[in-house]
Order: C-alpha cells, then sequence, then structure tokens
C-alpha cells in the first residue's frame, strides 16, 4: 500500500488578477531525488545526514520534516539495494524506519509462509516507484552482476568461476546486512509504547521468527539460545523445520517447552535418546523425560510412553507408573499394560504385577494366579544353582534331624544367610499363605516336582484345598515340625503366624509380602494402605478347630511310641477342644497310662467344675425367680382374679349347675367408665335364689377364693 507524500510549503504567495503563485523553496525531497537520478548516492546520504542532525538539534521535532527525512533514507536505501550496496542499503532503510517486512519480503529462504498474498504493508508512494523489481535478493544481484560485468566474463556471469566468488560474498552481505537490521529493529521495539505492543505484534512476530532463522543459517548457538532465554514471539511452525534441518535440537526443545507442545518435547527427547537425532547440548534427555512426565502426571501420556521408556530405564519407568493414583483405571486397563510390560520387559512386567496385587490389593483372581505361579517358577529357578539346591536341602536335613521347637519357617529364616534366593522362597511362603484368589490346584503340581524340599510350602496349599489331613500327617511325620502343625490347627488352616509373618518383612524388606498376612497397623507404613489381610479370617471357627485339633491328635497317634510324648504335651494342651471318651477310644492299649493320667484328671475336673457351676446357677436362678414372683402377687392381687360361678338353668343357654367364668379384671374397667359417664353403680346380684349375695369388690373385707 502506497503512502503520498506531503506537499512542499511555501512562505511567499503573489496574488495575481487571475492566479496566484507560490515561491517554493527546494525541499529536501526535491533535492535528494535529483541527485539520486544524477546518481550521486554520496551526496544524497550527506543531505539526509545533515537534515537529521538539525532535527535532533530541535527542541520541537516537526512531523512534516520527520516525514521527508523518513523519505528520502528510505529512497537511499533501495537505492543502495539495487547496487547491491548491502552495508549502507541496511543502514539508510533503518534510518528511514522502513517496515523490516518490505526488506523480508526480497529473501523468500527465510521468508517462508510469514507472509500471504492478502498482507500489505504501508510504503511511500514515491519509494513504491523504486523499489527493486526483482523477486528476490539472488535476483537483484543477478541483475547487478550482468549489468557491470557482461560480457566481459565469459562464457557468461551465470557460469564464471569470478562471478560465482562474488555472488556468494554478496549473498553473505545482504543476510549480515538483514541480521543487523532486525537487530536493530528488535531493540527499537523493546522500547516501544506498550499500548502499541499490540498493534506491533505481527511486525515483532516476524523479526524475531526470521532473526532466528538467520542464527541457525549462520551456524550462531548462542545468539539463538539469547533470543530463546529473551521473551519472543516466534512462529514455532517456521523455525521448526530449519532446526530439524540444522540440527538445532536444544533450541527446539526450548522452543516446545515455551510453547506448550509437550507431545512434540517427548517425541524429540526419544530420538534424541534412541540416536536417531544428535546434539550434545542436550543433557541427559531420557531423564529430562522422565522429570516431565513425573511432573504433569498425566495417565494417558505415561501409558503412551510407558512401554518405551521400559525398555531403556524399566526402575525409573516403573517406579512412574506405579506412583499413579488409582483413579478410574479398570481391570481390563491394567491387564492391558501388565501384557504390554511383559512383552517389554520380564522383569518389568513382574514387578508391575506385584504392585497390583501387594500395593493395590487388586482383587482379580487372574493377577493373583500369574503371581503364583511367577513365584513358583522364580523359586524352582533358584534350584538350578547347586549352591542353593545344597543350602536348602542341608537346612531341611538339620531340622528334621534336630527335633527343635521352633517351626521350620523361623529355622530356615534365621539360619540361612541372606541372599535373593532366600527372599524369594520367604516372598513365595508368604504368597501362598496370603492370598485366597489363585488356584492351588497347578500351584500344587508344580511343587510336588521337589516334593521332599518343599513339604512345607506344599503343607501351605493343601490347607488351602481343605486337606488339612495330609497337610498334618506331612508337617509331623515328614517335616517333623509339630509346632507349625499346632500353629495350623489354631489359626484354622494357616502355618504362618501374623506375627512370624511380620517378623521377616522387617528382617529381610519384604514388608509389602507380610502384609498379605499381617497387615500395617497405620497407613503409610512400608508404602503399603491400610487393610485387612487376605487370607486370616478374624476368628476361627470354633467346630473347625476342634475337628482340626482331633485329626492332629489322631496324626499324633499314628506316630506310635515315637511320638507319645508329644501327644501328651499336646492332649495337655488343647484339652478343651477335645472329648474324654473320643481321646480315650482312640488311645492305642499298649501305651501307658501315665500318657493319660493328667488329660484325664483335668477332665474329670473340669466335667466335675462344669457340673457343680450348673448346680449354683441353678439355684441363683431359682432363688431369683421366687423374688420375682413375691414381688408380683401383690400388683397381681390388685389387679383383681377371675371367678367362677353356677349359673341358672336356660341362662345364656348353659346347663344348670355348670360354672361360668367372669373377668373380674374386666368387670372392674367397665365399671370405672360407668362412673366416669354416670354416677349409677351396678350390682352383680347372685343368680341363684336362696344364696346370699356376693360383697362387694370395693369392700376392704372382701376376700376372693380363687379355685384351681
Amino acid at each position: 500500500m502506497s503512502r503520498q507524500p506531503s506537499f512542499a510549503r511555501a512562505n511567499v504567495l503573489v496574488l495575481g488578477t487571475n492566479s496566484i503563485y507560490a515561491l517554493l523553496p527546494s525541499t529536501l525531497i526535491s533535492q535528494a531525488d535529483a541527485l539520486l537520478q544524477a546518481h550521486r548516492i554520496k551526496d544524497a546520504a550527506d543531505l539526509a545526514d545533515q537534515q537529521r542532525r538539525k532535527i535532533q538539534a530541535s527542541i520541537t521535532v516537526d512531523e512534516h520534516e520527520a516525514e521527508e527525512l523518513r523519505y528520502v533514507y528510505q529512497r537511499l536505501g533501495f537505492q543502495c539495494l539495487t547496487e547491491t550496496l548491502f552495508d549502507d542499503a541496511g543502514r539508510h532503510l533503518f534510518a528511514g524506519e522502513l517496515d523490516p517486512r518490505v526488506l523480508i519480503s526480497y529473501f523468500p529462504d527465510v521468508r517462508g509462509d510469514l507472509f500471504t498474498e492478502d498482507d500489505s504493508v504501508d510504503v511511500y508512494a514515491g519509494v513504491a516507484e523504486y523499489l527493486p523489481h526483482e523477486e528476490s535478493i539472488d535476483d537483484i544481484i543477478a541483475a547487478n552482476l550482468v549489468l557491470n560485468y557482461s560480457p566481459h566474463l565469459s562464457p557468461n556471469t551465470r557460469e564464471a568461476p569470478p562471478a560465482i566468488e562474488l555472488r556468494e560474498m554478496l549473498k553473505m552481505t545482504a543476510r549480515d546486512m538483514l541480521e543487523a537490521y532486525l537487530k536493530k529493529w528488535r531493540a527499537k521495539l523493546k522500547m516501544e509504547d506498550p499500548k502499541r505492543a499490540h498493534q506491533l505484534q505481527p511486525v515483532l512476530a516476524t523479526v524475531d521468527t526470521v532473526l532466528a532463522k538467520l542464527y541457525v543459517a549462520h551456524s550462531k548457538p548462542a545468539d539463538l539460545n539469547t533470543l530463546l532465554a529473551e521473551p519472543n514471539c516466534i512462529i514455532l511452525q517456521e523455525l521448526e523445520p530449519i532446526c530439524i534441518q540444522g540440527g538445532y535440537f536444544d533450541a527446539l526443545c526450548r522452543l516446545y517447552w515455551q510453547y506448550g507442545q509437550e507431545s512434540k518435547l517427548l517425541s524429540t527427547w526419544a530420538k534424541l535418546v534412541d540416536g536417531e537425532w544428535k546434539d550434545n547440548e542436550v543433557k541427559d534427555p531420557l531423564g529430562s523425560m522422565f522429570a516431565l512426565l513425573g511432573e504433569r502426571r498425566d495417565r494417558t501420556v505415561i501409558q503412551q510412553w510407558s512401554i518405551w521408556l521400559t525398555k531403556r530405564d524399566p526402575d525409573r519407568a516403573l517406579k512412574l507408573l506405579t506412583s499413579l493414583s488409582s483413579g478410574k483405571r479398570t481391570a481390563e486397563d491394567d491387564r492391558n499394560l501388565l501384557t504390554q510390560l511383559w512383552e517389554a520387559d520380564t522383569s518389568a512386567g513382574r514387578r508391575y504385577l506385584e504392585h497390583l496385587v501387594l500395593q493395590k490389593r487388586s482383587q482379580n483372581p487372574d493377577f493373583h494366579m500369574q503371581l503364583a505361579v511367577s513365584c513358583v517358577d522364580e523359586l524352582l529357578s533358584c534350584l538350578a544353582e547347586e549352591s542353593t539346591s545344597k543350602l536348602w536341602r542341608a537346612k531341611l536335613s538339620s531340622y528334621t534331624s534336630s527335633r527343635a521347637d521352633t517351626s521350620f519357617l523361623s529355622y530356615f529364616a534365621s539360619t540361612t544367610p541372606d541372599s535373593p534366593a532366600t527372599r524369594t522362597r520367604l516372598k513365595t511362603i508368604l504368597f501362598l499363605q496370603g492370598s485366597t484368589l489363585y488356584d492351588p490346584h497347578p500351584i500344587r503340581q508344580r511343587l510336588l516336582e521337589h516334593e521332599k524340599l518343599f513339604r512345607f510350602e506344599i503343607a501351605i496349599v493343601d490347607g488351602k484345598l481343605g486337606e488339612h489331613r495330609s497337610a498334618l500327617a506331612s508337617l509331623v511325620h515328614d517335616l517333623h515340625d509339630p509346632t507349625s502343625a499346632e500353629i495350623y490347627c489354631t489359626l484354622g488352616g494357616e502355618i504362618v503366624p501374623p506375627k512370624t509373618a511380620q517378623s521377616l518383612g522387617e528382617r529381610f524388606d519384604i514388608q509389602a509380602w507380610a502384609a498379605l498376612i499381617a497387615p500395617p497397623a497405620t497407613p503409610g507404613k512400608a508404602g503399603l494402605p491400610k487393610a485387612q489381610s487376605m487370607s486370616r479370617l478374624v476368628t476361627v471357627d470354633g467346630e473347625l478347630k476342634k475337628n482340626l485339633v482331633r485329626i492332629l491328635l489322631e496324626v499324633y497317634m499314628s506316630g506310635g511310641e515315637a511320638t507319645a510324648e508329644r501327644t501328651a504335651r499336646f492332649l495337655n494342651a488343647q484339652a478343651m477342644n477335645l472329648d474324654v471318651l473320643d481321646v480315650i477310644s482312640l488311645i492305642p492299649p499298649d501305651w501307658p497310662l501315665s500318657i493319660l493320667s493328667t488329660f484325664v484328671a483335668r477332665s474329670l475336673r473340669r466335667t466335675l467344675h462344669a457340673h457343680h457351676e450348673g448346680q449354683i446357677v441353678k439355684a441363683i436362678s431359682a432363688s431369683q425367680n421366687l423374688a420375682v414372683a413375691e414381688r408380683t402377687w401383690l400388683v397381681i392381687r390388685e389387679q383383681g382374679a377371675v371367678i367362677e360361678e353356677a349359673v341358672d338353668d336356660g341362662e345364656d343357654g348353659d346347663e344348670k349347675g355348670l360354672p361360668a367364668s367372669f373377668d373380674e379384671k374386666v368387670a372392674l374397667q367397665a365399671g370405672e367408665l360407668a362412673q366416669e359417664a354416670s354416677p349409677e353403680v351396678v350390682d352383680i346380684h347372685h343368680p341363684q335364689p336362696g344364696v346370699k349375695e356376693a360383697a362387694s369388690p370395693q369392700d376392704p373385707q372382701f376376700d376372693v377364693e380363687v379355685g384351681t
């Protein structure tokens, strides 16, 4: 859009008959145009500089004079641009305050899509006439070379080596001029009135974007970083492909961060981690990804990158996944993510499965079954190490031959060195005991491959299956662990007590597994939520406990005299849950009487005590009943009684001599109602003649006989 120049002002006017004459001075514009037409560029520049100093020395600035000066400088600038005097062109155009978008339009390689056909810029009409007609700065340089060196260079100015070298130098000079010009304009825009900031926003966006492109093209990372560190209006989609092409990924990441393009930022970091892109300025892109995802905590984005991150850093990836709250996730979501993690990294998949079961307390049977199978697989893999296999067999042999009073689990934990294999076995035991959601049958079949070594684990699974006799027989006769067998009866089919589980969790740092049996008392302890255990019932059914005690007694007795002493101690300890007649019928005839003497004596004493206690309770109850009857007699007496009297023949259809009953209480109530309604008193007459009338109930000497 062209802007018309102002007309010159006349100070002397001559009035004629038919006309007016004005004495016009030679204006700055006319002088400059004359000098430029004569190709006296230096003289025109001196004239403009002289006028600028004059205006700067003035107290008040005449806008008309300032407008003329801007016009002259713009004419000078474009004249120099046409003649490839780029340094002078940039200096004059900036002094003329030319809109930078006009100059940028001659650089299509950095202009990009910043301008459209509908965009317009104000330019003086006189300046517009002298704008270069070429489309780009390259065309201006080529036209100037043809004008000055053709046909002196052979074969032509396009192919001659000196012309090519000169052309490249001029292009570089032109770009340097544009860069310096835009720097000055950017500094100028910072000083503008904030009220005009919105109007100048398109200009600032163009300047920042083109300046950033030039920094990339001229390999000036320091200047580019300085620009990005300051508030800027860079158009991202314009600079993005140039940064990628030039390998300025650090600057690109900064831009993505500034403009909130987190998805592209993560993709850029990922390509840097994989080596697809390289930039030494980007420090630890993988760590930056974890930091960003941990800060944002966006579940969708984290799941999108979870598999990729797991393949690069399973520990941090799993920590990031497990740090998320449950939210609205379904079991299907967890299952899909678990499947992907198993495929990406088996160890990470196993740990995430543990998180679902142990931390989130998932009640999904599939997850529990997968974890049970995984535990058994890892347990069996430990036996592949000869040292572990020998150690466990030695511990088993030592325990079965020592007849220790502690359980096998306590003995194993206290005498076996802490190692991954030891923790694996303890975790397996705690999970098999603590979970009630896995299928015990396939687990038992896997453990039977090493039946002698894993009798304790098999007894746990037998308890889950309800095979109590098999579990107790294995504990007593094969493992020689009567302590665990008696715990089995006390806990209703479980072998690991809560206190033992808690102790193992604290000692071996496996609190999450121990919490299946003994949950933490307060939330947050050991990183676990407060929850009930998955296996142990609040109370053990009394009938089940008695049945288990009887089964264990039978198992003890089946051992013969070798278990006689243990049987005696067990009888004395569990006398409350055993019937003396049942026990006597089970004792072999050849056993010495001393085994039963204490049990029988205590049973008889307990039976006699119960009998005497019952008699005392019965006597107390009888006395209480008499006291209650004494207190209620007077109350019943005051309420009246039921009187039975004979009636005359034919009255009410009854036979003569048969008694008729009257509820005296009802009569009293009716009398009270009648007294309230009327002062009349109704007398009750004896129906038989010659019989004396009954006394009134209100008579204080009235006596009632109650027939039985």
